[in-house]
């Protein structure tokens, strides 16, 4: 929208007159410098629509100067005009069409100003593909691949530095672009696969025009165009359909919250409440308890959700029914023109409460098998839970989110394997927060994680200790819910010495040309435990693809003792009759100290003649066994 250098994707309209139009580029959080160029366009967004959607309104955007007091008219084309509405700028007009008897076709919509010179739009109406509206969003049988896509692979040099973009490729820098992109992580989609992958999230990959730190891809510059340096939307849709065929489904990453301010809306605001705090900079509070605290006082609760992150990224308000509606039709956007199988949301609980639940509802009413996950970042799962749908909650909020990140179970993950074994601590928080389930809706649609892109990694919240490493990930890759594996995880990585997010999102080894000494997707250079790893990491995922009845299933779970831990995953058709022989099971038993596990002692779940497989060995074990197993033990068993 009115920016220069950068090919847009929306709709264009040509003025009879070149018009001289503004772009606002930040130098630093206050100086704002601007440029200026001749151009014929105005852009309209969403670019393109579907007939036969659930919800058969589609409310366009149309930016450009001095459109707001322009008639807008049906010239060609079967569709109605129910709204024509302008706000505060005389650069925006929102147009409503109902499309509720229209057919896919090419339409022309006039727009006739105050003088009576005449601008046609030229707008497509598109056809559904078959099955989109019952499309099957990510689940607990998937494992997902989080990706930093600038820190990954570089598969095009070509587009690591754009003509004006400022921010340029520096891979000495740590908060610098490095030159990762979509080709880069299509080129090894095969290395994802192998791994046992059948989901991958990308951190965001729309435009993120800012002068510095734009990597991350949290301040958005345009919410229809993947930034230039990863790619193109043709190349992102390209990778979605590629994946597709690997088997392996894409998670965009979302951001409702805030956008970048070098965005064109902060040079030209649609309406002066576009941007929270009258368009300047007031922190959050963070306070995300204050949204469900009895005693709470309203400033506190507008002191949360209104407040920026920081100065470089403007807070949206959603409650504007415009912007509302740009959020929710962008996303539906991108998940019938790219074929997503998930939506990751960025920040979920700061936007409006009222619009969470409006953008949840639309997307689920038009994809009612469709997974979306919200990122809370609490450790508390009364806070979590209260935002997954089917919840109980203290009030009568309606949310249809699926999904919620666990942040209480990997902070208990961490907690129980960095404490010694008390009646009060180690494993016991891991079991008391498993016990906390009934608060949430759906407990196996949470997405669990050793670590993400925000925190340190989990080999090194661990204290690199490689057994408590490997107790970790053979819990989060086999209890209840979906796990999320960071990418490099499977290798080792750490961050020691160092917190920096630049640090935690280090280069993907054998991702660049020059990476000869170590190539991740080879193995060449990769140290034995290194290689261990991703090995252990390749057999716990093989489990999902070999037993997916299994983990859509129930858990259930002994209380520790002594420091030993036993769960099982059953399938959940054979859950009337846990000790019938013919149910699909998998045991799990976590130990610290070395134990002679007699394994009579959960002979009710598996039944006096079963026999268990140990899956890193292959050892068979009967039900009347007892099993002497090391100090740091993770023992997987399959009960057949």
């Amino acid at each position: 929208m009115f920016k220069t250098n950068r090919v847009s994707n929306a709709i264009h309209l040509k003025r009879k007159n070149p018009l001289l139009l503004f772009v606002g580029c930040a130098l630093s959080l206050h100086t704002v410098s601007v440029f200026a160029s001749q151009q014929e366009d105005i852009n309209v967004y969403p670019p393109n629509w579907w007939v036969g959607m659930q919800h058969p309104e589609v409310e366009l955007m149309i930016a450009g100067e001095d459109v707001a007091d322009d008639e807008v008219s049906v010239a060609k084309g079967s569709v109605r005009i129910t709204k024509s509405t302008a706000l505060d700028s005389d650069n925006y007009l929102f147009v409503t069409l109902d499309t509720s008897a229209a057919k896919s076709q090419e339409l022309v919509l006039t727009l006739t100003d105050d003088d009576g010179s005449k601008r046609d739009i030229r707008y497509t109406l598109k056809m559904r593909k078959d099955g989109s509206a019952e499309r099957k969003g990510f689940g607990p049988e998937d494992a997902i691949y989080l990706i930093t896509p600038d820190r990954f692979a570089n598969g095009n040099a070509n587009n690591d530095n754009v003509d004006g973009y400022k921010d340029k490729a520096d891979r000495s820098f740590k908060g610098g672009r490095h030159g990762g992109d979509i080709k880069g992580i299509a080129e090894n989609l095969d290395y994802i696969k192998e791994m046992g992958f059948t989901q991958i999230w990308t951190m965001p990959m729309l435009e993120n025009a800012m002068e510095k730190y734009s990597y991350h891809g949290y301040s958005t510059t345009d919410y229809y165009n993947i930034d230039p340096r990863f790619g193109s939307n043709q190349e992102f849709i390209a990778f979605s359909q590629k994946a597709d065929e690997h088997g392996i489904g894409v998670i965009m990453d979302m951001v409702l919250n805030h956008i970048g301010s070098n965005h064109a809306w902060m040079e030209d605001m649609p309406s002066s409440d576009w941007i929270n705090n009258n368009g300047k900079f007031v922190g959050t509070t963070h306070k995300r308890e204050s949204l469900h605290d009895p005693h709470a006082i309203e400033s506190d609760v507008k002191g949360f959700s209104d407040g920026w992150f920081v100065p470089t990224m403007p807070d949206l308000n959603q409650r504007n029914p415009h912007l509302a509606n740009y959020l929710i039709q962008n996303a539906i956007w991108w998940v019938e023109t790219a074929n997503l199988s998930g939506i990751r949301v960025d920040t979920y609980s700061y936007p409006d409460k009222a619009f969470l639940s409006q953008w949840t509802n639309r997307i689920m009413d038009e994809y009612p098998k469709f997974n979306i996950v919200g990122e809370e970042w609490s450790v508390n799962p009364a806070i979590t839970a209260y935002w997954q749908a089917g919840s109980q909650r203290h009030d009568n909020y309606d949310s249809a989110l699926p999904s919620v990140m666990d942040f209480p179970l990997q902070a208990a993950v961490v907690e129980a394997l960095n404490n010694d074994e008390s009646w009060n601590s180690g494993f016991i928080s891991v079991y008391e927060t498993l016990a906390s389930d009934f608060l949430y809706g759906d407990p196996n649609n949470l997405v669990i994680f050793p670590d993400n892109h925000d925190m340190s990694r989990i080999y090194t919240q661990l204290g690199h200790d490689k057994e408590k490493w490997n107790m970790a990930m053979t819990l989060l890759l086999t209890t209840r819910g979906i796990p999320q594996v960071f990418y490099g995880t499977e290798i080792l990585m750490g961050n020691e010495g160092s917190d920096d997010h630049g640090i935690i999102r280090s280069d993907f080894p054998g991702g660049w040309p020059s990476d000869s000494e170590k190539n991740t997707f080879t193995g060449k250079g990769l140290s034995d435990d290194e290689r261990w790893a991703q090995e252990r990491i390749k057999t716990l995922l093989g489990l999902r693809r070999s037993h997916p009845e299994v983990f859509k299933g129930e858990l259930k779970h002994y209380a520790p003792v002594d420091g030993v831990y036993t769960y099982f995953r059953v399938a959940s058709e054979s859950t009337d009759s846990l000790a019938d022989s013919s149910a699909k099971k998998l045991m799990v038993v976590l130990n610290k100290e070395p134990v002679d596990l007699k394994l009579a002692k959960y002979a009710k779940m598996f039944g006096a003649n079963a026999s268990l497989r140990r899956v890193s060995d292959g050892e068979i074990f009967k039900a009347s066994d007892t099993i002497s197993l090391p100090a740091m033990s993770a023992n997987v068993f399959i009960v057949q």
